[in-house]
């Protein structure tokens, strides 16, 4: 049972938690493809095949895996990599990539967000604490975190301890006063339990709660977690 007297701090993860991220690749993606037909046609062929994409990406994350924790690199080296083997100019993926970043960062929020970020920000120093490579300030939201963590910048994700302790240095407060709010039940609630914080699950769909250890409270929306934290 959350216990809010404790809470000093909240780590919020991105993705999936305050908006839908599928669409939001496939928005980015379509805007890369488009971008590709234009300027590089013959890599354009190879990203509208979702097999040999995948095979780019397999072949580059075998062959560096130092990219694992790093979603932007990643997807960059491989746009580099499919403008190779399609005999054009490499050089294009540096602008390729601001092409699909810059879309993948037009995401629609939750419509609980807003109100419920608002009001968490005026109370917590908030911090992003995120496996992938979204920008809070692009999307237009920045103004309500004290600061923000990723995989990259740390070198390892979640469910890994140390990014949850980065992110408790980061707010300044000790583990077990941090609430850490996400949807994956792996990556978001034994991770944040494991080194101690509270945690809130994001079950938007629903979903039945399959682990032995279980969140401190499992919301339906981000709009009920003021509730909890005020009772």
């Amino acid at each position: 049972m959350l216990d809010a007297r404790k809470v000093r701090a909240i780590t919020l993860d991105l993705d999936d938690t305050l908006w839908p991220v599928a669409a939001a690749i496939r928005r980015a993606e379509r805007a890369l493809l488009a971008w590709l037909d234009l300027h590089a046609p013959m890599t354009a062929a190879v990203f509208s095949n979702p097999l040999a994409m995948r095979e780019v990406r397999a072949h580059l994350m075998l062959n560096r895996p130092e990219l694992r924790h790093d979603l932007g690199a990643a997807r960059r080296e491989s746009i580099r990599l499919a403008l190779y083997r399609a005999g054009e100019d490499p050089l294009l993926a540096a602008s390729a990539y601001d092409v699909f970043f810059s879309a993948r960062n037009q995401v629609d929020l939750y419509e609980d967000v807003p109100e419920a970020l608002t009001w968490l920000s005026q109370r917590f120093p908030v911090i992003a604490l995120t496996n992938g490579n979204a920008d809070v300030h692009r999307i237009g939201i920045g103004h309500h975190f004290h600061g923000g963590l990723s995989a990259r910048q740390v070198g390892v994700g979640k469910p890994d301890p140390r990014i949850f302790l980065a992110a408790a240095d980061m707010a300044g407060v000790p583990a077990e006063h941090v609430l850490h709010v996400g949807d994956d039940p792996l990556a978001d609630v034994l991770g944040s339990l494991h080194v101690g914080m509270q945690s809130a699950w994001v079950n938007r769909h629903h979903l039945p709660w399959l682990q032995i250890s279980k969140p401190d409270v499992s919301l339906h929306s981000l709009a009920e977690l003021p509730q909890w934290l005020q009772a």
